[in-house]
């Protein structure tokens, strides 16, 4: 029975094997001789073979399950080399296959050289770094110019360059927004063309590749009757003939810029839905200034500081002011009582300017009667405050007077009214922008200057519950918001001027008082209840100098004696003040922190 059992089960493998498309030629042998050696059998005793090739007694006589032989295993291992070796194939030819789609959808960089060769190069992929290779004479327009139907009519082809603002690429088409400027967007469209369904799939590959805030050059068809809400430009769209990516940017970036342009209200009403917004920290949009900025209010707030200085120097050359530029690395300090920075200079200490103030007063011993500088300021002063800065832009200036400091306070008032008119009337989009994420108000003035003295500050700091002491101490930032309160309320301005502080606040170089010499001519000047601006008369008489020097326990060192000689020589009464152009703008903006107002 065991042998009728195991030749059957041969005989089966055998078959098998020969029903395979493919017959291994080991396999078959191998079968073929196992199944001769069975048929050859004259005794039944004979099947019970060595438990090597088939079973033990032992074994036989509690199943009758066959064991494999050598013969057996070799033919099995024999079918799993065989499968493996398919398998190989099988793979080999789909990476082939793979490879030449690859290569069938390679796109290539493009040497763009000349408007002229256009139609040589391919409508899509990467431009080979911008080396000054040549002019292509591609005539590109402003997104801002792009609803003038006059300059470009429906159906006409144009050149953009901007940053890729979004993209989505969904199935045969794909939908991208370019931005210029951080203000201006426009949508860019592309849809799969029946007519070339080849070129269609190797631009929407390629658009694919594309990352968020990448700069690139498009060129689009114009297409109208658009209704696009979300973009500054609504009534036309560009249709996607052309599109070459000029610098790709990383696909991980610090932040979005979308989500850098909500406002404080809007993110804080999203955290109680399902998907609320980002809140991103100060820390890391200043480790990324140069994507904060990208966002258009953050933009619109450095085009309003360029404004300021535009505007003050409008303003200033208008009243017979020349712009002069001093040093900044000085001898010694130029502003008593503030903290300085010092560097070695060659063997010798030296300070980074705390002001111009020693050299525009020696301009008006030289005869330069009114003078002004917007340069660097550094105050080596460790105030980690929302409005303090230990490097800011000053505005300064200077002015010989004929009588009185009030000449030099109308001038500057005049100087601040251009300025505040002049935002609002020449920079009223970049205003509207800002105001959309940081919500304020206009800044509220009065045509003719506002002088608050300092006993009657006092006055209303103590009707409004502040410990002044003696009156002889400054104002802290509480003092300073409080009286802008009260001045607000009285005159309905938000800028003034407080004059007559006590002389011991003061620097060296402010004007006592005539009357009074605990107090002195000099002031400051508030946007909002914080200071913006301080000023003086300043001692031009040279004994009186060294008298002051004196008196606050200055030893007039190296960097005093050229200062204090050009008094000796005669020098017109003067007066001026040092204005921070990033707390102007801070302040003007209703922003929270200065560092807002700031650059870098």
């Amino acid at each position: 029975m065991f042998a009728r059992t195991s030749s059957s089960f041969i005989s089966t493998l055998t078959n098998h094997a020969f029903r395979r498309s493919t017959v291994n030629p080991a396999l078959l042998s191998g079968l073929t001789n196992l199944r001769t050696k069975q048929v050859g059998t004259k005794n039944n005793s004979d099947y019970h073979v060595n438990s090597k090739h088939w079973m033990s007694d032992s074994t036989s006589s509690s199943s009758n399950v066959p064991v494999p032989t050598d013969d057996v295993q070799a033919a099995r291992e024999a079918r799993k080399a065989e499968k493996e070796r398919q398998k190989a194939e099988n793979k080999a030819k789909q990476e082939e296959k793979l490879a030449q789609e690859v290569e069938a959808n390679r796109i290539e960089n493009v040497t763009y050289l000349s408007f002229d060769e256009q139609e040589n190069y391919n409508k899509m992929g990467d431009m080979t770094l911008v080396m000054s290779r040549s002019r292509t004479n591609r005539q590109f327009t402003d997104i801002a110019d792009l609803e003038d139907s006059e300059k470009y009519p429906i159906g006409s082809k144009v050149w953009v360059r901007g940053r890729l603002q979004s993209i989505r690429v969904k199935g045969g088409s794909c939908f991208i927004v370019l931005r210029q400027n951080s203000f201006h967007t426009v949508q860019a469209l592309f849809f799969k063309d029946k007519e070339d369904p080849d070129g269609s799939k190797k631009m929407l590959n390629y658009l694919k590749t594309l990352t968020v805030e990448s700069i690139v050059d498009l060129e689009g068809r114009i297409v109208g009757d658009a209704n696009v809400k979300s973009c500054s430009v609504q009534t036309i769209e560009l249709s996607i003939e052309r599109i070459h990516a000029v610098s790709k940017a990383q696909p991980q970036l610090p932040f979005l810029v979308e989500d850098a342009a909500r406002s404080e209200a809007e993110v804080e009403a999203s955290q109680s839905t399902d998907r609320p917004f980002p809140r991103l920290g100060q820390e890391l949009r200043l480790d990324n200034r140069w994507m904060d900025l990208r966002t258009p209010a953050n933009n619109a707030i450095m085009r309003i500081q360029s404004a300021v200085c535009q505007l003050f120097r409008e303003s200033l050359y208008s009243q017979g002011f020349m712009e002069i530029h001093t040093p900044k690395l000085i001898a010694g300090e130029s502003e008593s009582g503030a903290g300085v920075f010092t560097t070695d200079y060659f063997g010798t200490t030296a300070c980074l300017a705390q002001s111009p103030q020693l050299y525009k007063q020696m301009a008006i011993s030289a005869d330069m009667e009114r003078v002004f500088e917007i340069g660097p300021v550094f105050r080596a002063e460790n105030s980690n405050t929302r409005r303090h800065l230990c490097e800011f832009t000053g505005l300064d200036l200077e002015m010989a007077i004929k009588d009185h400091y009030i000449e030099t306070l109308e001038v500057i008032h005049k100087c601040f009214v251009h300025i505040f008119t002049g935002l609002e009337q020449r920079y009223a989009k970049e205003l509207s922008v800002i105001r959309e994420q940081y919500h304020s108000e206009p800044l509220t003035f009065t045509e003719e200057p506002c002088v608050v003295h300092w006993p009657d500050a006092q006055e209303i700091l103590k009707e409004k519950g502040f410990d002044v002491g003696d009156g002889m101490g400054d104002l802290n930032g509480a003092m300073e918001l409080a009286l802008g309160e009260a001045v607000k309320e009285k005159y309905g301005t938000d800028f003034f001027m407080l004059d007559k502080y006590p002389s011991q606040i003061r620097p060296f170089y402010t004007m006592p008082d005539p009357v009074d010499d605990r107090f002195s001519n000099s002031y400051d000047m508030f946007i909002r209840g914080l200071e913006i601006c301080s000023g003086a008369q300043r001692c031009h008489d040279p004994e009186l100098v060294q008298q002051m020097l004196a008196k606050k326990g200055i030893e007039p060192g190296e960097g005093l004696k050229s200062y204090i000689s050009s008094f000796q020589d005669g020098v017109s009464p003067h007066a001026g003040a040092g204005i921070g152009l990033e707390r102007v703008v801070f302040l003007y903006l209703g922003l929270d922190n200065v560092r807002k107002a700031s650059m870098f």
